[in-house]
């Protein structure tokens, strides 16, 4: 980001209402400047292949799309995009379609720390009833979301095929290290298996439109309860491929994660919700299959940490500790698929 501009955004006087303070996270691909009542996204000038917002036209893109995509699931959060530029040389918000606009925000609302759900779960406040409005949110969007048939392959055995093999590829050099080599053997032993044995299964779901344009990012960190509703949030905007899959898939993701935290009862509880909103009458012989996928996801994204110079030691050292746990409940979903 150009310094000139991120100054002029850590200034609480460029914000409408002069807020009394601006906060400011960096995350790998975003800026984020927390206002008190409102956030603005600036994505960063980065190409990482599955993500590309190299240029100023791609940030724009991306950044309505990421308003519209959320907007699905959480319109009343997310307000539109910002443009940012300069007249007579002094940065001023303006319309995205502006000629002079040189970078782009997502404005949103903020929501309030306390009502995230990982937060929550690890002060043990969850009301009773919250995880069956969940499960009713995430039940109606999907049934309301058609399913795509020029993007169901990447539901069958040959197009989901390539996330797993990338898993596996990608984590050969934290064999030993963060995964034993005989778990990741034997992990990769039994989706070979599955592939096999529920090949066919998987393409009659595909057939049957169970592949959906999903959140595909759906954890506990993404969920907030708010003024007595639910928000699902921060959907990926910039990979069709991460995002499209079986709404299996997306019920393992929250359900491996409820069990991360150490609420596998919050997991039956959701599960249970959901099937009785959108009865899916397989989803029991596919489900521990992309649980392991999914823990196994974020057990990799968690030993890549362990490569990054600019993560300090003891960041790295719990880093390390939650991608053994990752990959430990990885191979318990290996052990019960079906």
């Amino acid at each position: 980001m150009d310094p000139s501009l991120m100054q002029k955004m850590l200034d609480p006087s460029f914000y409408p209402g002069s807020p009394e303070k601006v906060e400011h996270i960096q995350t790998h691909i975003s800026h984020i400047f927390l206002t008190n009542d409102r956030v603005y996204k600036v994505k960063k000038p980065v190409n990482f292949g599955f993500l590309d917002y190299s240029t100023l036209e791609k940030r724009i893109q991306f950044s309505f799309q990421e308003v519209k995509l959320n907007s699905r699931l959480s319109p009343e959060i997310y307000l539109g995009v910002r443009g940012l530029g300069r007249r007579k040389g002094e940065w001023r918000w303006m319309d995205p379609d502006d000629r002079r606009v040189e970078e782009a925000a997502v404005e949103m609302v903020r929501l309030p720390q306390e009502g995230m759900l990982k937060n929550m779960i690890m002060e043990n406040r969850v009301p009773p009833g919250v995880m069956e409005k969940i499960a009713k949110k995430v039940a109606r969007f999907h049934k309301e979301t058609p399913g795509d048939p020029l993007l169901a392959h990447l539901g069958t055995p040959k197009g989901f095929k390539k996330n797993t093999d990338e898993n596996f590829q990608q984590t050969q050099e934290f064999v030993g290290i963060s995964i034993s080599p005989q778990d990741w053997e034997f992990i990769k032993r039994r989706t070979e298996e599955f592939y096999r044995r529920r090949g066919t299964l998987m393409e009659e779901r595909a057939k049957a439109g169970l592949v959906k344009d999903c959140h595909g990012d759906l954890h506990c960190q993404h969920i907030c309860l708010w003024k007595g509703e639910v928000y699902v949030y921060d959907c990926i905007e910039f990979n069709q491929r991460f995002r499209y899959g079986d709404t299996a898939s997306e019920v393992a993701f929250l359900t491996m994660d409820l069990e991360f935290l150490m609420r596998p009862d919050l997991a039956r509880d959701f599960l249970d919700h959901y099937l009785k909103e959108q009865p899916d009458p397989t989803m029991d012989e596919v489900l521990a299959f992309y649980q392991c996928y999914r823990a196994f996801v974020r057990g990799k994204v968690e030993s890549f940490r362990l490569n990054d110079p600019s993560i300090p030691h003891r960041d790295k050292e719990e880093a390390l500790l939650r991608a053994h746990r990752y990959f430990f409940l990885a191979r318990k979903y290996a052990e019960e698929m079906v």
